[in-house]
């Protein structure tokens, strides 16, 4: 997976960064406000791609002792750092070029150089987006595309194919912005897709913020690898009841376990002891993604009088 992430993300990242100059020098040479947005936007997405990729080298360090469970969530961490940007420097910039322009409004000189530059972008950005799109059909499975964004724990892949399809967006407003400027002879038109572009690199911003949000703090499994832990303990003969399954994704390829569960009554603690070897083996030997796996016996009936306990108090 995070090879596969790197290819998308190397992709995005070269196509950007050539993008940008095009867009930028286009900007100078004929005043296009939404050119300069255009510009921002390639730029901002180029140094997103970057930090994406210091996310991956981070989660790549192998555990301490300051972080007993390794550094996968500084992908989940620089993912955020991600939505942040593309918020505060995407948006927020492109939303104030596109008011200071629509105040003071001015007519592109040469809007040849700007569709020309629109087209080479428009082509390069939709070669990324369709890898990324590519990439991100393959990997998610049996789900569709909106469940495999809300439960996928790897943001890198759909953070890339957002940001591409909002390139894709924002070419084509800029594109409609500058031709009906030029055709009605109305320099607002210019600083009005600017302003779009601003509006929808925020809501990007904010949808992939949210996605990424529940991953950073800690979020469980997926609900058919918890019910499949649940099974997989309820099997074990020492076992009578499971009591609890708590998961959590330390990283997009590292699930933490911890197990609390019910033994037999008057099983010896070797039996205890095989059970709990046994079950760390089997569970990740069905899902590989599990690293870590540590289980608490604990009597249900103990657990019950204590959970009164504490609604009473």
């Amino acid at each position: 997976m995070a090879s596969s992430s790197k290819k998308v993300i190397y992709a995005a990242l070269i196509g950007n960064a050539l993008i940008a100059v095009t867009k930028f020098a286009a900007s100078v040479f004929t005043g296009s406000s939404a050119m300069l947005a255009e510009g921002i936007h390639s730029l901002v997405d180029t140094g997103n791609q970057g930090l994406l990729l210091y996310g991956l080298h981070k989660a790549k360090k192998p555990p301490d002792e300051k972080f007993p469970f390794g550094h996968g969530k500084e992908v989940y961490f620089w993912s955020f750092v991600v939505a942040i940007l593309i918020f505060a420097l995407g948006s927020g910039i492109s939303l104030y070029e596109g008011v200071l322009h629509i105040l003071h409004p001015e007519p592109v000189t040469d809007p040849l150089i700007n569709y020309v530059v629109l087209g080479l972008a428009l082509l390069f950005e939709g070669a990324a987006w369709f890898f990324a799109f590519k990439e991100f059909s393959r990997s998610k499975g049996k789900w569709t595309y909106v469940e495999a964004v809300k439960r996928g724990k790897d943001p890198t892949i759909f953070m890339v194919l957002f940001e591409d399809s909002a390139a894709v967006l924002g070419l084509l407003v800029a594109f409609f912005g500058i031709l009906l400027g030029q055709l009605t002879g109305i320099a607002y038109f210019d600083g009005i897709a600017t302003f779009i572009i601003g509006l929808i690199l925020g809501g990007t911003a904010i949808w992939l913020a949210y996605e990424t949000k529940g991953l950073l703090i800690g979020e469980s499994a997926n609900r058919e690898v918890v019910q499949s832990i649940r099974e997989l303990a309820t099997e074990l003969s020492g076992v009578t009841h499971v009591n609890e399954v708590l998961t959590m994704h330390m990283g997009p390829e590292f699930i933490l376990v911890n197990l609390s569960v019910d033994f037999r009554d008057g099983v010896a603690s070797e039996v205890v002891e095989e059970c709990v070897a046994q079950l760390d083996i089997t569970i990740k030997a069905k899902h590989p993604l599990v690293k870590r796996v540590f289980v608490e016996a604990e009597r249900r009936q103990r657990k019950a009088k204590e959970n009164e306990s504490e609604t009473l108090n």
